[in-house]
């Protein structure tokens, strides 16, 4: 499990230098990272080695954000183990709301129900 923080940027040239220049300030280093144009705006996701220096960060410069537990796995670089997993948590009824890869080659993923997803991976070998 690992804390990811959203945060919504103007879509506009610096904000997200803006935003990793004031984790960078509080010795915060970003292990995990997605983003993507929403509108007139960006919504950036992603996870830290410090949660606690990271809500100093972005309260400092006053960011919006929100902040979710995610499930972090190790799957096999192999053809096939996203699938599998995949497979599993949608055949438990769990929903994957978003997932991407961190800089250690761990999956994250956001999920409807984290415990459930635990357990299912767990099932299947995943750590």
């Amino acid at each position: 499990m690992a804390t990811e923080f959203s945060v919504v940027l103007e879509h506009r040239p610096g904000a997200l230098a803006d935003l990793t220049e004031a984790l960078a300030q509080n010795a915060v280093n970003i292990t995990a990272i997605h983003a993507s144009p929403c509108g007139d705006e960006g919504m950036v996701q992603f996870i830290t080695d410090n949660p606690d220096a990271t809500i100093d960060a972005l309260r400092d410069l006053d960011f919006e954000y929100t902040v979710r537990d995610v499930l972090l796995v190790s799957l096999a670089h192999e053809p096939g183990s996203l699938a599998r997993l995949a497979r599993a948590l949608g055949n438990a009824d769990i929903n994957i709301n978003a997932v991407y890869m961190t800089a250690d080659r761990q999956i994250a993923l956001d999920v409807n129900n984290l415990r459930k997803a635990q357990e299912v991976a767990m099932g299947l070998g995943i750590r």
